[in-house]
């Protein structure tokens, strides 16, 4: 199975950007994409972004279209989400997760079994 480790969390001001990478051990011909859940606590897992990996267009929930930028690196094998004004609302464990297949109206997840352990981002004053 792909291991899929991320970085860049942290706490930030609202208003403030973040960059989160995800380093997978290797881009499998068996996924898709990759992208990103977020988990608030007491809440459920919601999807953010996902990229494909051999081109092709992303997908952003509507909530951070306009604030965050998903893309690739096939040579380093990273996926990156770059987060500009953020906002409370953001706060939670990001994931770097697998996908299926996306579609014009989101993702296709893999099971949360093949997801990163995540990084936790903080939007608090």
């Amino acid at each position: 199975q792909v291991q899929l480790v991320e970085s860049g969390g942290g706490l930030v001001q609202p208003g403030g950007s973040l960059e989160l990478s995800c380093t997978a051990s290797k881009f499998s011909s068996d996924y898709y994409g990759l992208g990103w859940v977020r988990q608030a606590p007491g809440r459920e897992p919601e999807e953010v972004s996902c990229i494909p990996l051999s081109g092709g267009f992303p997908y952003y929930d509507d909530s951070v279209k306009g604030r965050f930028t998903i893309s690739r690196d096939s040579a380093k094998n990273t996926v990156a989400l770059q987060m500009t004004n953020l906002k409370p609302e953001d706060t939670g464990v990001y994931h770097c997760a697998p996908v299926q297949a996306i579609v014009y109206n989101g993702c296709s997840w893999y099971h949360k079994g093949f997801w990163g352990k995540g990084t936790l981002v903080n939007v608090s004053e």
